[in-house]
């Protein structure tokens, strides 16, 4: 690849802060080891170090739009902020061959005193625009950002999302040569999140090269031609595979933080197949909860929920491949431990946003099969299609015999796991059902 194809190269960079543990220690950092030298002592050290950036290299060619996944803390944004300028490396190099409009952090490079029209001016200058040039940009830009009456108002007194209006209308609508996009446009609302999209889609139509950091994986596959990994300041991933650098990003993620499925009995809390107690199941339901989401788990425990699979259409679990698709068939596997035959019971299944009431839910009681739990081990499988919008998503579970109008509680659990869906637009609400355009009155 010749270097007039080459957007940005990226080579052994690194950066490394030093961490004190108290103020004091800066000062001595400062003062000591000067004396030591003179002295010609060995020198203390009164930090430690932390790489936030380790030795990463790689290139971005002209018109490429690569997106960049980690967990927080992973590097991502101190990258971008030495890609910009905006920040030094301890070691390394980093070449841009390009104008760059940025969006780091949200209103950075607006000063809170001025108004909104002066920020305009002020952030064009900086991306080297001469006054008249933007001038000429001034009516697209407050068009975009649709901010009324406000962008004649001091910044300070803008909301959040007002903020990154303003912010990504300036860089989008300067005809930049690369656009950075890190996280902002999380704090837009979802008109304005579309609305960013579609712009970013005409920039990239035009060969702009576009980096974009977010966690919205489904943003990264409907839009990325590449994808890098970060973790702990090191590039773990690089390829053109996106959805299997996304996959296995999920998958890290899910399974580190406990929450692709939850604990279960071990062999030795099981017992034989048809010999356990009430005594036994209970003090399973009670020690066996999924910490990480923090699962609320009650009832008498007669039989309990010991475990719940889901299968994506394709026969794999989420273990293997954690995001499901908006409209694919899932698969739940139930395993269920009774203590004894037990009849009519309702086995049911929710499923929630992280804040509100369920958005979906079933039993077999709704779907007209009666359930009759046998002592020991027994298997229940239902099947749905779920064509919900992309986002996290919380699975709630609760088994009870019901009938004569009594219900007895035997093992609810609230939530049971945390599932993630992506679909390759991104829309309002939750159900996911694109519009399909007839006419547009032409």
């Amino acid at each position: 690849m010749s270097s007039n194809e080459i957007a940005i190269q990226v080579t052994n960079l690194s950066k490394c802060y030093q961490i004190y543990a108290s103020p004091t220690d800066r000062l001595k950092q400062f003062f000591v080891p000067k004396i030591q030298q003179v002295a010609r002592r060995e020198r203390n050290c009164y930090f430690r170090e932390f790489w936030a950036l380790d030795d990463v290299s790689f290139s971005i060619k002209k018109g490429e739009t690569v997106g960049i996944i980690g967990r927080n803390g992973a590097g991502k944004s101190t990258l971008l902020q030495i890609i910009c300028g905006t920040l030094t490396p301890s070691a390394g190099d980093v070449r841009v061959n390009g104008r760059i409009a940025a969006l780091l952090e949200l209103g950075a490079g607006f000063n809170p005193e001025f108004t909104g029209r002066e920020n305009v001016y002020l952030n064009g200058s900086v991306l080297g625009l001469t006054k008249d040039q933007i001038a000429a940009k001034f009516a697209e830009i407050e068009e975009f950002a649709d901010i009324g009456q406000f962008i004649d108002q001091p910044v300070k007194t803008y909301s959040s999302g007002m903020y990154v209006r303003l912010a990504f209308a300036v860089q989008a609508c300067v005809e930049p040569e690369i656009l950075i996009v890190d996280e902002a446009l999380a704090v837009g609302d979802i008109g304005f999140q579309y609305k960013c999209y579609k712009r970013m889609e005409a920039l990239r139509a035009k060969g702009v090269t576009i980096i974009m950091v977010t966690h919205s994986t489904g943003s990264i596959l409907e839009y990325a031609d590449r994808c890098l990994v970060m973790d702990h300041g090191k590039l773990i991933g690089d390829t053109t595979d996106v959805l299997a650098a996304v996959l296995a990003y999920e998958k890290g993620m899910i399974l580190a933080n406990g929450s692709e499925k939850p604990a279960v009995a071990s062999k030795a809390d099981k017992g034989s197949v048809e010999d356990v107690s009430v005594e036994e199941l209970k003090a399973i339901q009670l020690r066996t909860t999924n910490e990480a989401i923090g699962e609320k788990r009650f009832g008498s425990a007669r039989a309990i929920i010991e475990d719940l699979t889901i299968y994506k259409s394709d026969g794999t679990t989420l273990a293997e491949k954690p995001l499901i698709k908006s409209g694919e068939e899932v698969t739940f596997d139930f395993s269920i431990l009774a203590s004894e035959e037990i009849k009519d019971i309702a086995l049911g299944i929710s499923m929630s946003k992280a804040q509100g009431g369920d958005i979906w839910g079933d039993s077999n009681i709704g779907a007209g099969a009666a359930i009759t739990l046998r002592p020991g081990h027994q298997r229940i499988v239902y099947k749905a299609t779920l064509p919900v919008n992309s986002g996290d998503y919380l699975i709630h579970c609760g088994l009870a015999k019901v009938g004569n109008g009594d219900r007895e509680e035997l093992d609810q659990r609230r939530p049971m796991m945390k599932v993630k869906f992506w679909s390759a637009r991104e829309l309002g609400g939750v159900i996911h059902a694109p519009l399909k355009i007839i006419s547009n009155g032409e």
